[in-house]
């Protein structure tokens, strides 16, 4: 409830009297609550993230906390958050995939708008104040990434099988994400007891901690359930995915794979094809054939975006086996 004027007007005229002015409280209210300065921060927003935060902005707080660590939060400006974009754009690492450090631009603006949401939710800064959110993010660029032809698929499955230091788990790396559709985070967070042989399913783990039991053929398991076997998986939390020396996989075999098969198939190298591209493919062929229900539950996609319709067509597990056992040729024991 607002203050009347009169009683405002009062105490504009005590402050006058006692020559106090709004900077002075300012200042006072600064000394009784200090503002935290960007390094004392960091460990709280830090702290505060979850393990997919972390490792997308972790690098750009750390660069903050280089740049700025002993300015307090209110001093940093939209044109100091404007340089870093502009730094990280020009000194971003040249890949198969870059778009001439637009990507590391987006993320420095993303890491400081997180970072600032959480001062903000701290109540350190008025929602207004935040320097982050006064820097437009760059205008994301259409996707390159498209379905692969059928050729393509097959030239990339015989390169893998060609070469390599571990054929076998190349081979099933590409096949596993081409029958679930599934990200790298998905492949790398298996473990044992998440593969059910019997019935032809994995238990995914993906983005978001969103959790789904998707369809592979039984054959695809059985030689997973072997390869892990062999290498060393023994117990319900040990990994899937393993090293011949038995360690679990890394997304570095990702990077090792991708860059292999661009050196012996030029356009993969040219068009930057990547794991994700698998996922493309999939689903472009379920929902050409199956439609877009079964594409989306195929997918793991569980958001609420979108029309309303989507709420009514969820596909069934035995509906997305149907889809795999009509991708693959093979019979499947939950269509």
């Amino acid at each position: 409830m607002a203050a009347p004027a009169d009683r405002i007007a009062a105490a504009w005229r005590m402050l006058a009297d006692l020559g106090v002015t709004i900077t002075d409280l300012r200042d006072d209210l600064r000394a009784r609550h200090p503002m935290p300065t960007v390094g004392e921060y960091l460990p709280v927003v830090a702290a505060a993230a979850g393990p997919g935060a972390r490792r997308t902005y972790g690098n750009y707080w750390t660069r903050m906390g280089v740049l700025w660590g002993d300015r307090r939060l209110d001093e940093v400006t939209a044109t100091d958050i404007e340089a870093l974009r502009h730094q990280a754009a020009e000194s971003a690492v040249s890949r198969r995939n870059s778009r001439h450090g637009r990507h590391a631009g987006e993320h420095v603006i993303a890491a400081a708008r997180a970072f600032y949401n959480r001062a903000i939710a701290d109540a350190l800064i008025d929602s207004g104040a935040s320097p982050a959110h006064q820097v437009a993010k760059p205008r994301r660029l259409p996707n390159t990434r498209r379905a692969l032809t059928a050729d393509e698929l097959a030239q990339i499955n015989e390169a893998a099988r060609a070469g390599g230091n571990d054929v076998v788990l190349d081979a099933l790396l590409l096949r596993l994400h081409t029958e679930t559709a599934c990200r790298r985070g998905g492949a790398l967070g298996l473990r044992l007891a998440d593969l059910d042989v019997r019935n032809g399913q994995v238990h995914l783990t993906e983005k978001g901690g969103t959790q789904r039991w998707q369809p592979i053929t039984v054959d695809l398991a059985r030689h997973l359930s072997a390869l892990a076997r062999a290498r060393g998986a023994a117990l319900p939390t040990d990994k899937l995915l393993r090293y011949r020396g038995g360690r679990p996989l890394t997304s570095r075999r990702y990077d090792h794979l991708w860059k292999r098969l661009g050196e012996q198939l030029p356009w993969v190298a040219m068009l930057g094809v990547s794991t994700h591209w698998l996922r493309h493919t999939t689903l472009t062929w379920v929902e050409r054939h199956f439609g877009y229900g079964i594409a989306r539950a195929y997918a793991g996609h569980t958001d609420s975006t979108g029309p309303a319709t989507t709420t009514y067509i969820k596909g069934q597990t035995h509906e997305v086996a149907a889809a795999l056992s009509a991708m693959t040729g093979q019979p499947h024991p939950l269509a």
